[in-house]
């Protein structure tokens, strides 16, 4: 009888990364994300309801109104945008105008804090390549928690193109722990939290790019950007 101890399958190979989410689980995932972008406009649509409702001062109820325009607003841009970046949004094979992209990002991400410049040419592109820029603009967008500006830029052209977006303004930094949950390598610890920035790598691995995450800083003013390109 050999004198080799058996080994543990539990921890013979830690460094074995864990399972990346099947079909069903990747689904209920991007399902809580989107959930989570939409409480805050549809609760504040039901304050404003509750405003309208309980109080008789004219006051009251035009500040409830106002609300409640105002959210609805923001519900209906926030689910045209994810209609896009994270739903089917056509057959299968079909293409996307670019302008209509802009469109959308527009309604959805740019107010009175955060400005978008669009360098992108206006014409049609295959579905996954814009729902791959939508997805690093919302990670762009979090760089900029107190508002800058995001320019957004060609790399290549025609049917082969890739996308740079900097974020820049006042205190911008990488969103933290995106880096981490943005490559497909890193799969098995993905949660609801990150399976944005794992989605955006998975839409690249099917456009044959590779989505990165950098900061930058400028060598006169020393002040920093944040780069997402998909090369």
């Amino acid at each position: 009888m050999s004198g080799t101890p058996a080994s543990d399958p539990a921890t013979s190979n830690p460094a074995t990364p864990s399972a990346a989410p099947d079909a069903i689980e990747l689904a209920a995932l991007m399902c809580s994300r989107v959930c989570h972008d939409l409480i805050n406009p549809v609760g504040a649509i039901v304050n404003g309801l509750e405003v309208f409702d309980s109080s008789s001062k004219e006051d009251d109820r035009e500040f409830a109104l106002d609300l409640i325009r105002k959210s609805a607003k923001s519900t209906s841009a926030r689910l045209q945008f994810c209609r896009i970046a994270y739903g089917a949004a056509g057959s299968a094979g079909s293409q996307i105008d670019l302008g209509e992209a802009q469109k959308i990002t527009r309604g959805h991400l740019e107010d009175d804090r955060t400005r978008i410049v669009w360098n992108l040419p206006h014409l049609l592109m295959a579905k996954n390549r814009v729902k791959l820029l939508l997805n690093m603009l919302v990670i762009a967008q979090q760089a900029i928690p107190r508002g800058g500006e995001l320019t957004v830029d060609p790399v290549g052209e025609g049917d082969a193109m890739g996308f740079r977006i900097r974020a820049s303004g006042s205190h911008a930094r990488e969103p933290q722990n995106v880096a981490a949950q943005l490559t497909v390598e890193n799969a098995g610890g993905v949660t609801a939290h990150g399976v944005q920035p794992y989605y955006t790598a998975l839409l690249a691995q099917a456009c044959g790019l590779k989505v990165s995450l950098a900061t930058e800083t400028d060598a006169a003013t020393q002040a920093n950007s944040v780069v997402v390109a998909a090369v």
